[in-house]
C-alpha cells in the first residue's frame, strides 16, 4: 500500500503545466460511440478515470490507440451494448455511455455506477431525460435497461429540476441522433459542456446554446468523425492556484486560461492572492502575509465549483480571521474536516456550512483521504504544515490528477510517494 509524504514549509516557485480536463475528456470519449468514424482527441490527461473509460469502451468493441496525450477511437465495430458492473463500478462517469448507446443502437444495458462515495448522487435525471426522448427504461438486477421502441430516440423538451452536468452531457449526446429538435432547459453551463458541444458539432451535430441554460439540439441520422483538443482542467488550475496561495511565492500555471476559473480567482483575490493572465497561462503569487478569511458558497458554474471546496477549506484553515464555507451541490462533502482537524485546523460544521477559524500553523499528522478532492486538500494542508504529513488511501488522487507529485516537486515542494510500513 502506498502513501504520500509531505514535508511542509517550502514555498513554491516555477512552472506547472495544466493537463486536459478529466471531466471534459470522459464525455468526449463516450461521444465516440455516436459514430462509426474515427474520433481523435489531443490533450487527454493520463489519470486512472481515463484508463477506466478506455477499458469500458474497449469492452464495447471500440478500437483505441493512445500516444501520450493523443487518443484515436473508432467505434465502427461495436460488439456489445452492455456496460458490465466490474468496469462501471470504478467510476460514476461510466453512465455517460448510456445515452450514446441507446441513441445509436436502440438499446443499452448499463450497470448502476460507482465512483467517489460523497453522498447521494442519483442518476434519476439521466433516466427521466432519456424517457422524455422516448426511451423505455427499467432497472433490473442492478442494471439500467434502455430501449428505443421505434428504433430511434425522438425529440423532446426536458427541464432539469436542478442543474446536472452529467445528465446534460448524456442528453446532449443522445439528442444528437434523435429525430427532430430537442430543447434542454436549466442545463449545466460548465466549460466541459461547451467543450462537448464543440466536438459534437465537429462530428456533424447541430447544437445551439451550449454554455447557456437552454440548449437546442437538432438531431441527425448519423454523425461523422472529428478531431478535437480537450479543454484545460479548471479544477487542476484552481487546485494549484490554492497550493501557491497556501504556502506562498510565485508559480506560472501553463496551458490554461484565467477565464476558466473566474469565480475561484475572484474569491482568491479577496483573500489577498494575486492572479493575472500571462502569455501561455496564469501567474499566481502570494507574499509573506497570510491570506484573509473569506466566505464562500459552492454553486453551479459560473459559481465557485464544489470540486475546489475542500482545497479552499485547507487554505482558509491558515487564514487570518474567520470564514464560512457553504456546500450547496452535494451532501456529505465535509469528510475532509475531521482529517484537517487532526492537523490542528479549527473547523465547526453545522449542516451544509463549515465555520473555519484560521490558525497560525498546521501540524503534520497521519491522515486518510476519503475522496478525490478531499485527498488533494490534505496534500495542500501538508505543504504548509510543520513537520511531516502522511496521507493514506492515495489511490483517489490517481483518478483525477496527472503527476501531482512531480508537478509540485518541480516547484520546490517536498512531496513523495512511499510504501507504508
Amino acid at each position: 500500500m502506498h502513501q504520500i509524504r509531505v514535508r511542509g514549509g517550502r514555498p513554491l516557485r516555477g512552472i506547472i503545466p495544466i493537463s486536459g480536463a478529466k471531466n471534459a475528456a470522459l464525455p468526449l470519449m463516450a461521444a465516440c460511440l455516436l459514430s462509426c468514424k474515427p474520433v481523435n482527441l489531443s490533450n487527454v490527461p493520463d489519470v486512472a478515470d481515463i484508463a477506466s473509460m478506455t477499458n469500458l469502451l474497449r469492452e464495447h468493441g471500440v478500437r483505441i490507440e493512445r500516444d501520450g496525450g493523443d487518443m484515436t477511437m473508432n467505434a465502427a465495430q461495436v460488439e456489445s451494448t452492455t456496460a458490465p458492473y466490474d468496469l462501471v463500478r470504478k467510476m460514476r462517469a461510466s453512465v455517460l455511455v448510456l445515452g450514446p448507446l441507446v441513441a445509436r443502437f436502440g438499446k443499452a444495458q448499463v450497470s448502476l455506477p460507482g465512483g467517489c462515495a460523497i453522498g447521494n448522487r442519483p442518476i434519476d435525471l439521466h433516466l427521466k431525460g432519456l424517457a422524455d426522448l422516448g426511451a423505455e427504461l427499467s432497472i433490473e438486477d442492478g442494471y439500467i435497461e434502455a430501449k428505443a421502441p421505434k428504433g430511434r430516440l425522438q425529440c423532446g423538451r426536458f427541464t432539469f429540476p436542478f442543474v446536472s452536468v452529467g445528465a446534460t452531457e448524456n442528453l446532449m449526446m443522445a439528442a444528437s441522433l434523435a429525430q427532430g429538435e430537442t430543447v434542454l432547459i436549466n442545463s449545466a453551463r460548465e466549460p466541459e459542456i461547451s467543450d462537448l458541444a464543440k466536438l459534437l458539432v465537429a462530428m456533424g451535430a447541430e447544437i445551439e446554446g451550449a454554455g447557456s441554460d437552454t440548449i437546442y439540439i437538432q438531431g441527425k441520422s448519423e454523425l461523422g468523425g472529428a478531431t478535437h483538443r480537450v479543454v484545460a482542467d479548471r479544477i487542476e488550475t484552481g487546485t494549484y492556484a490554492m497550493a501557491v496561495a497556501i504556502v506562498g511565492t510565485e508559480v506560472i500555471l501553463s496551458n490554461t486560461d484565467l477565464l476558466l476559473i473566474n469565480a475561484t480567482a475572484k474569491t482568491l483575490r479577496q483573500a489577498g492572492v494575486t492572479l493575472e493572465t500571462v502569455e501561455g497561462g496564469v501567474r499566481v503569487s502570494r507574499g509573506d502575509e497570510p491570506v484573509l478569511g473569506v466566505d464562500m458558497m459552492t454553486e453551479p458554474y459560473p459559481g465557485f465549483p464544489t470540486d475546489l471546496q475542500a482545497q479552499f477549506m485547507s487554505l482558509m484553515s491558515v487564514s487570518r480571521g474567520k470564514s464560512m464555507v457553504t456546500e450547496t451541490i452535494f451532501d456529505n462533502r465535509f469528510m475532509h474536516v475531521q482529517e484537517l482537524s487532526r492537523m490542528g485546523a479549527n473547523i465547526t460544521v453545522h449542516e451544509a456550512s463549515a465555520i473555519i477559524r484560521g490558525v497560525e500553523k498546521l501540524k503534520g499528522a497521519q491522515v486518510i483521504a476519503t475522496d478525490l478532492r478531499a485527498s488533494v486538500s490534505l496534500v495542500l494542508a501538508g505543504l504548509v504544515a510543520e513537520g511531516e504529513t502522511i496521507i493514506d488511501r492515495i489511490y483517489h488522487l490517481d483518478r483525477g490528477y496527472q503527476d501531482l507529485i512531480g508537478k509540485l516537486s518541480a516547484c520546490g515542494a517536498d512531496v513523495s510517494k512511499i510504501v507504508s510500513g
